[in-house]
């Protein structure tokens, strides 16, 4: 069972990856107040993805 999950991480790992080398043509993000930043889209996502894990822990937390 344990050689299973280590295959289905590293079969995860490897879809990522690919999907990371196919997204890098650069995208520019316009924000407010006229600031804009250009970043490849993947990394772009990932902020994205961080800032909503950030979100849900922080509204997880105990008062």
């Amino acid at each position: 069972m344990r050689y299973l999950m280590w295959l289905l991480n590293a079969a995860i790992f490897f879809v990522l990856f690919a999907f990371a080398l196919n997204n890098q043509a650069p995208v520019t993000l316009h924000l407010f107040f006229g600031m804009s930043w250009q970043a490849p889209l993947v990394l772009a996502l990932f902020v994205a993805l961080l800032i909503g894990v950030a979100l849900g822990v922080v509204v997880m937390l105990p008062l």
